[in-house]
């Protein structure tokens, strides 16, 4: 009975063997699937690409597909709450002449408004991709290559279209000074067109700091907006 024992044990101590080398096996080819498409799939891509997995892909990618749905989760909220927002509120602050201004002075204040809470939202989206991010335990080969795919599509976009807000926001604000400048001087101040004609030259030469400033911040907004779409598509 002894050498039964023993000879079970035996059986026993390379049956956990090759199991245990089936499981690396597995999760050396998961791996290794994973690191492929990261690389090939977004690192090398020009511009931002995330794409949706197949069934093929989930199931070849093991646990690692779980990993992977950290950048994915970030994108879905980064196109529902804030990109969709943010389009709406920039065509309800779109201004096309001074008395478009001067007659939509309460969407020019939504907007405004409305980007203070986009950027909050931002912050929330950005905080909890990071948090998962960090609490990655991962191999020595994955980690390098799955943290430059997460700066491309999660930190750096994240960081580059948080320059837009401030510029944006600016942009509206002096557009609502102008709007308020201009009602407390209708008595001075006639607008034809997209001209003004004033009566007087010191509130002439006040409007013209106005109007520069929001010649100023329209062109950062340009320049932030340009930046934002050099990440996305690599141009």
């Amino acid at each position: 009975m002894p050498g039964f024992r023993i000879a079970i044990a035996a059986v026993m101590t390379v049956f956990m063997a090759l199991t245990i080398s089936a499981c690396s096996n597995d999760e050396a080819t998961q791996r290794k699937a994973f690191i492929d498409f990261l690389q090939t799939r977004i690192v090398d891509k020009k511009g931002v690409s995330v794409p949706q997995l197949t069934a093929d892909e989930t199931k070849s990618f093991g646990s690692y597909a779980a990993q992977y749905k950290i950048i994915t989760d970030f994108h879905s909220a980064m196109n529902e709450k804030i990109s969709k927002p943010m389009e709406a509120l920039a065509a309800k602050g779109a201004i096309t002449s001074i008395n478009d201004a001067m007659s939509r002075k309460a969407d020019i204040q939504t907007a405004y408004d409305g980007l203070s809470a986009l950027r909050i939202t931002m912050d929330e989206e950005q905080s909890t991709a990071d948090k998962a991010h960090a609490a990655l335990t991962q191999p020595e080969d994955l980690k390098p290559v799955f943290d430059k795919a997460y700066d491309k599509t999660v930190s750096n976009l994240a960081n580059t279209y948080k320059e837009i807000f401030p510029a944006t926001s600016q942009t509206f604000d002096i557009l609502l000074k102008v709007v308020d400048f201009v009602d407390q001087h209708k008595d001075k101040i006639t607008i034809s067109g997209s001209m003004f004609e004033v009566s007087d030259p010191a509130v002439q030469t006040q409007l013209n700091t106005l109007l520069e400033q929001v010649n100023a911040k329209s062109q950062q907004m340009q320049e932030a907006q340009q930046k934002m779409r050099a990440a996305i598509y690599g141009n």
